[in-house]
């Protein structure tokens, strides 16, 4: 059966749907990127608010930039802009038919669907998942980068943006001579202080072209900082198999996650908000605290059973947990240098919430790839292992473990595993770091020198010593024999 308004009725029973009145549902929210994590994550958050009632002026109005977002939308204007949420782990799986997305605008050149939306007074959101390495950032200072090709054109040309933070300054501009109270930015990516990040770019763009109008934005434009977190694998051939065959259902793109979902977000609106706070939304002043848990311990904690994972040959995060040198490596460096650099956070055990991460890496149901665990090191490493080795550093603590965890990484980027078999490339900067890689097997400071990744923490002699050590003795003894090495040093 396919998906559409007119089968919720004939669905398989274990499959929940919309029961409100979709009909009634207008747009408050335009999104920018309709990928698997923000279909898993806010939209979900907005489907049980809808379904709470009292809230149909927040559905979502889908948009993407990129050519294949053409795809997404002509996909999911063929099922009325609904499509299935499967939750999974070992007790089964949990479905549901999300109907808070009420249209999709046109992928068009110059982003124009995106800026009509943007004129309409009764979006008063606009939400961004972007990834991680969109939002201009240089890695070395931690700010936004002006010199960028693609913000200079965007600068140069303020009627024609070429990127979404382009895009939003030009809706702003048309909003403040409309006399219209602007919108809220609200960025969903996994990136610290999301929100001040996603102000830096659109202040940015905006002061090249226009003085009054950066100021402008400054004062009267709310960018709330958040905190998201839910495992969302890529959609597979054989899970779209599974839905068919286990629930009779033909999506064009469904979604499969973990069942946890948790969103931290600090309550800074210009035009209002949905009470998101009724469907478990964590409303707080500041975000810092959550985001410091979340990118040290689990996406700091995603690597450090990726790139060995990736050495030894595995397919799945959950391989790589079953692995016991891995799961030991994975709990010693989490317990001995991570979390004790991690600021407390109000009302939660950061022992019980790595108990908690543990438990969600090994969820053999969610088959979360370890290739899309190493994808983008380059602008993940930065932002999750190399400040907690910042930190570590700066307390005068060990960075054993952390040091192994970049020297694996380095040596994936190698592009050749313990048994010749050849990587594929997995990062925007891959022939760069695959070439210093290669430079590092002899000399190991030549990958340190990326300045750009390890700023001063490629400068310590504590963490040059380790680094060189770790990553010599996984070129001499193999990944097993480092990883036994490290476990067994009770120094470390």
């Amino acid at each position: 059966m396919k998906l559409s308004s007119e089968t919720l009725g004939d669905l398989h029973s274990e499959i929940a749907h919309p029961t409100y009145d979709r009909s009634t549902v207008t747009a408050g929210i335009l999104h920018v990127g309709l990928g698997n994590f923000h279909r898993a994550h806010q939209a979900v958050y907005l489907d049980d608010l809808l379904a709470k009632g009292g809230a149909n002026d927040w559905g979502i109005l889908g948009a993407g930039v990129m050519p294949a977002d053409a795809a997404m939308r002509d996909a999911l204007k063929s099922q009325d802009c609904l499509y299935t949420v499967l939750e999974q782990d070992a007790d089964g799986d949990r479905g549901r038919i999300v109907g808070a997305m009420t249209d999709f605008v046109p992928v068009e050149p110059g982003h124009a669907g995106i800026l009509r939306a943007m004129h309409d007074p009764a979006i008063r959101i606009v939400s961004l998942t972007v990834t991680e390495g969109g939002y201009f950032i240089d890695p070395a200072s931690g700010n936004f980068d002006p010199t960028n090709p693609s913000i200079m054109a965007d600068i140069a040309n303020p009627d024609a943006p070429t990127t979404v933070f382009g895009a939003i300054v030009a809706g702003l501009r048309a909003r403040r001579d409309a006399g219209a109270v602007p919108f809220t930015v609200m960025s969903c990516d996994n990136v610290p202080h999301n929100g001040t990040v996603t102000r830096a770019a659109v202040v940015g763009i905006a002061a090249g072209q226009d003085a009054d109008l950066a100021r402008w934005i400054s004062d009267e434009v709310a960018f709330p900082n958040g905190m998201v977190d839910r495992i969302t694998p890529a959609t597979t051939e054989a899970r779209r198999n599974h839905l068919r065959d286990t629930f009779g259902l033909e999506d064009a793109r469904p979604v499969f996650c973990e069942p946890f979902r948790q969103w931290v977000l600090e309550d800074k609106f210009t035009a209002g908000r949905p009470a998101l706070e009724e469907v478990g939304v964590q409303f707080v002043e500041d975000v810092t605290p959550y985001e410091h848990m979340k990118i040290r311990i689990l996406n700091g904690g995603h690597a450090m059973i990726a790139y060995p994972g990736v050495l030894l040959g595995m397919e799945y995060a959950h391989d790589a947990m079953n692995h016991p040198l891995i799961r030991a490596f994975l709990e010693k460096v989490e317990q001995t240098e991570v979390i004790p650099i991690v600021p407390p956070v109000p009302d939660t055990s950061l022992t019980e919430y790595f108990e908690l991460i543990e438990n969600r890496f090994s969820n053999p149901r969610i088959e979360d790839t370890i290739l899309r665990l190493c994808f983008d090191g380059s602008n993940r490493q930065p932002k999750f292992i190399v400040p907690s080795a910042a930190d570590c550093l700066s307390a005068g603590r060990s960075v054993d473990g952390l040091a192994l965890a970049s020297a694996l990484w380095c040596r994936y980027c190698f592009g050749t595993g313990e048994h010749l078999e050849e990587f594929a490339e997995n990062d925007p900067s891959w022939s760069r770091l695959q070439q210093n890689a290669k430079e590092a097997r002899d000399n190991p400071e030549a990958w340190l020198a990326m300045s750009d990744i390890y700023g001063q923490v490629g400068q310590s002699p504590v963490f040059r010593e380790a680094f060189t050590a770790a990553l010599n003795g996984l070129w001499e003894n193999g990944t097993e024999a480092s990883l036994k090495a490290y476990l067994a040093d009770t120094k470390s």
